[in-house]
């Protein structure tokens, strides 16, 4: 992998190259070996001399560097964070000997692609020297505080050591050996740094560190981990300087176990290196990191916007080195030294788990707790009542997950579940709807079971999980009465026993070729049934479905393309329970057309959209900041094709199409959609908010 360093401005770039130089050296390496510890000695006492070695008397240098804050939501946090607030920085960076650090920002600008007021630490705008003091901290302490550096004479004696691979780094004029020292805290449950240390073999100087911290250090209950990855380059033929940095600090709720997380990343690359300049001593006075003046500022000249040129993978759900540093440290220490603490939490999903509207439950509230017990073992209880059916509905799951991602589950349910298999608006304006217009986007059926199902974790990046249940399954009746307009009845679900198996297959969005995201879930599931309150001429009634879908985003500038594709079908004998049925139409699946228009064996639809910005009022949000004055224009069509309706829907049979006009402001977050069916279709209006948002209401 080939870097190249600007070093300075008389001097030329150096081509840095790291290859793997052999196998795991861990194997033939036992923790604290007398090898290690006198690799990690030489490192540490480098380290205090370097802070004194006359030959480095001091240094400039520049760092421009990123700082994003991110919202991530929706169960299991598979989605990749959007951005919330980006700033873009440069940084004249000045050191001096002994360990006399300033930073002053001369060119700052931000966006906010979302509305917050968030504001960052001060040590968060600029970069880390010298690999951290001796005691770490970060936040200015609110975050972390007084963490031992491994590479210090108090280090030396709380962590253990290990080399575990050994690289070379190729210089024009000779090559470098590096070794990777895995480090680990000799008391996991006290505040300390979990990761790696790569050391300059000849000289003792620290390369590269990355790591994480255990649960102890951590001073804010609302913190879930911090990875910080340091790389250094080789300038002037002798010194280690800072070249490249990455922090990334996650923050989840405590009180509410609720799926929301906020992410703050920072990325930083140093250049331009001058040394030896003779700096006065005075240029450090006040505080490390300063803010030159407004009017400075102002004039830095800046091109292009700052989301076009963040990092493009700033949207991954973590970046590479630092899940890396992740997986690296849970592997390290037991998984409880940096996983949250044992305890009980109020849980939801989605805002619409203690409050929803429907035509069967009416009014329906509720709400959830999980106990965790450590070891990865917890114990969650959901429930709700229906005012208007009088029923109640809960679900309670005993689980173990592993830090692999692996887990398993048992659980017993009784629910009310949605036989579509595609959702058509968020659950919060559906309960809305439900309740003043009587329009409600869901299919409920009764359900009553036990099963387990199994996490494979993450192969690679994917989400994929088995699960076998036993059911009893029946009708719903329609009981609630809507403020205006009516009702549609509920589906006549067969009264049945069955045996499910199912396969999901869920692969968040990702990030592929010139910037496409990738998004794609899939479900297999069948097994047999025996009726309830029914007898049926096979001797062994059986059903399989398959329902799959697919979006794909494409940037071109600052527009985009939009492509959503559904596809489903099914299959049984004697016949096929109402329940299993493929159901489309309405906003998402096939607009221009009444939710849930067509069941069939099967039906697809295929979506095309194209997102531009317009020309829009701006809306003054205080501490906010302001709404963009534009909006984004989405027109699209569609087409649909249906095969073997189910008797109990209108027939139908072949393809429908369908166009219409979309548009989403203030931030993106409200959509406004306008459809005609082109084939027996009808205009339809629909008002939601952001797709973003469904997995949290």
């Amino acid at each position: 992998m080939a870097r190249i360093l600007a070093a300075s401005r008389a001097a030329c770039c150096i081509i840095v190259v790291c290859a793997l130089a052999g196998a795991h050296v861990a194997t033939a390496q036992q923790w604290n070996d007398s090898t290690t510890r006198a690799l990690v000695a030489r490192a540490t006492a480098r380290r205090a001399q370097q802070l004194a070695d006359t030959a480095l008397s001091d240094y400039t240098a520049t760092a421009h560097g990123y700082l994003t804050f991110l919202a991530q939501v929706g169960e299991g946090l598979r989605e990749p964070p959007k951005v919330v607030r980006a700033d873009e920085l440069v940084l004249e960076v000045y050191w001096r000997s002994p360990n006399l650090s300033k930073q002053r920002i001369i060119g700052r600008r931000d966006t906010l692609p979302l509305p917050t007021d968030i504001q960052y630490h001060r040590d968060h705008l600029g970069i880390v020297q010298n690999n951290f003091p001796n005691i770490i901290r970060l936040g200015e302490g609110d975050e972390v505080r007084d963490v031992p550096h491994p590479l210090s004479d108090v280090g030396f004696a709380l962590y253990d050591f290990v080399i575990h691979d050994s690289l070379s780094i190729k210089l024009p004029d000779r090559t470098i050996g590096v070794y990777e020292v895995q480090v680990r805290p000799k008391q996991p449950e006290q505040p300390r740094l979990v990761g790696a240390i790569y050391i300059d073999t000849a000289t003792a100087e620290v390369v590269r560190m990355a790591f994480n911290f255990t649960r102890p250090a951590y001073l804010d209950e609302q913190l879930e981990d911090i990875s910080v990855v340091l790389e250094n380059a080789l300038v002037g033929g002798r010194f280690w300087l800072p070249r490249e940095q990455e922090i990334e600090i996650r923050r989840t709720g405590t009180w509410l176990d609720f799926p929301v997380r906020g992410i703050i990343r920072g990325r930083w690359e140093v250049c331009c290196y001058q040394l030896n300049n003779g700096l006065s001593p005075a240029i450090f006075a006040g505080p490390e990191i300063v803010q030159a003046p407004a009017r400075e500022l102002a004039r830095y000249p800046w091109t292009g916007r700052i989301l076009d040129s963040l990092p493009p993978d700033v949207r991954a759900v973590t970046d590479a080195d630092v899940q890396r540093v992740q997986e690296e440290a849970r592997e390290l220490v037991r998984r409880q030294a940096l996983a949250r603490p044992a305890g009980a939490a109020i849980t939801g999903t989605q805002i619409s788990d203690f409050v929803r509207v429907n035509r069967v439950e009416g009014l329906a509230v509720g709400g959830g707790a999980v106990l965790r017990f450590g070891e990865g073992l917890s114990v969650g209880l959901s429930g709700r009542w229906g005012f208007d059916d009088e029923q109640a509905k809960g679900r309670l799951a005993f689980r173990a997950q592993w830090a692999t991602g692996r887990s398993v589950e048992l659980f017993a349910e009784r629910e009310y579940r949605n036989a579509s298999d595609f959702q058509e608006r968020s659950l919060l304006v559906n309960s809305f709807a439900s309740q003043e217009f009587g329009s409600d986007f869901t299919q409920p059926y009764d359900v009553r079971g036990a099963g387990v199902g199994f996490e494979l974790g993450r192969i690679p990046g994917t989400r994929i999980r088995l699960a076998g249940a036993w059911e009893r399954q029946g009708a719903l009746s329609v009981h609630a009465t809507p403020f205006t307009g009516e009702y549609e009845p509920t589906i006549p679900a067969w009264s049945i026993d069955e045996a499910r198996f199912s396969l999901l297959v869920d692969r968040p969005t990702t990030l592929s070729l010139l910037g496409t995201e990738v998004r794609l879930r899939a479900e297999v599931r069948g097994g047999w049934f025996t009726g309830h309150d029914t007898t049926f001429s096979e001797a062994s009634p059986t059903f399989a479905r398959v329902v799959a879908a697919v979006n794909v985003e494409r940037p071109i500038g600052d527009q985009r393309l939009v492509l959503a594709t559904l596809v489903g079908a099914v299959t049984a004998r004697p016949d096929v329970p109402p329940q299993e049925y493929i159901f489309v139409g309405g906003p998402t699946s096939l607009p221009g057309f009444d939710y849930s228009r067509f069941a069939s064996r099967f039906a697809a639809s295929q979506r095309i959209e194209w997102h531009a910005p317009v020309p829009f009022f701006a809306v003054p949000l205080g501490a906010f900041g302001s709404s963009p004055a534009t909006m984004t224009l989405a027109p699209f069509a569609a087409v649909g094709y249906v095969d073997r309706s189910a008797p109990f829907a209108a027939p139908a049979e072949g393809w429908y199409p369908s166009v219409g006009l979309g548009a989403l402001f203030f931030y993106d977050l409200l959509r406004f959609d306008i459809a005609r069916g082109l084939r027996d279709g009808a205009w339809t209006f629909e008002f939601d908010v952001t797709r973003l948002l469904w997995p949290i209401l």
